[in-house]
């Protein structure tokens, strides 16, 4: 019994790394303009599906992020702060820091009016961990 090659688009979908991975791997936080510049608004995102690695055990941490922020003259696009936040999945950080990077990163695409990240890790070894970290003055909306 003889094999069949397969097809270009079968080869295509089994390449290393996935098509995924390569979007995951070039990930940018892509911006656009502020359709409503001059007024103060929120925009709530959260990120339900976060991981991260423990830089001192090497178990995967699983967290909520919760973004919520008043944007300057950039919006983040939401596809690609998907992508971003799931280029932690392998690395090996702690909470505090991957949640003051992402935040950093954030500020730096977007310039926002103000922005609060919220990190709400799940309960490990019966430790629950909840990081907060903030940019800016809010505005009332």
């Amino acid at each position: 019994m003889s094999s069949s090659p397969a097809s270009a688009s079968e080869s295509s979908l089994t390449q290393t790394p996935m098509y995924g991975e390569r979007a995951i791997a070039e990930a940018e936080l892509i911006c656009f303009d502020n359709p409503r510049l001059g007024r103060a608004y929120e925009i709530s995102i959260e990120l339900p599906e976060f991981t991260c690695k423990c830089p001192f055990s090497g178990y995967p941490d699983f967290a909520v992020l919760r973004l919520i922020y008043q944007p300057g003259p950039r919006v983040v696009e939401l596809k690609a702060i998907k992508l971003y936040v799931n280029s932690y999945r392998d690395r090996s950080i702690s909470h505090e820091e991957v949640t003051n990077r992402i935040l950093d990163d954030l500020v730096a695409a977007t310039d926002p009016q103000w922005m609060q990240l919220e990190a709400d890790f799940h309960p490990r070894g019966n430790v629950h961990t909840v990081v907060r970290v903030s940019h800016g003055t809010r505005l009332a909306c």
